[in-house]
């Protein structure tokens, strides 16, 4: 996001959501304060499988049983 005034003019940037915003930025908003630098975030490495503990059980445990939908019928 870059934000360049000459004048009044109107600045129109993009959000990260794709939405686009439009107006005027006075002389006395502290943009130093409100703009923050975001780095992107480092993806951590898959961690290597350990040896001795088998193939696993797939992803999650699942969600068990439940309590079911009643008792017996009589």
């Amino acid at each position: 996001m870059k934000f360049v005034r000459l004048g009044h003019e109107i600045v129109t940037t993009e959000l990260k959501n794709r939405t686009k915003v439009h107006g005027t930025i006075t002389d006395t908003l502290p943009l130093d304060a409100l703009l923050v630098d975001v780095e992107p975030k480092v993806k951590s490495k898959k961690r290597e499988a350990v040896a001795g503990r088998g193939r696993g059980r797939g992803r999650g445990q699942g969600r068990g049983r439940g309590r079911g939908r009643g008792g017996p019928r009589r």
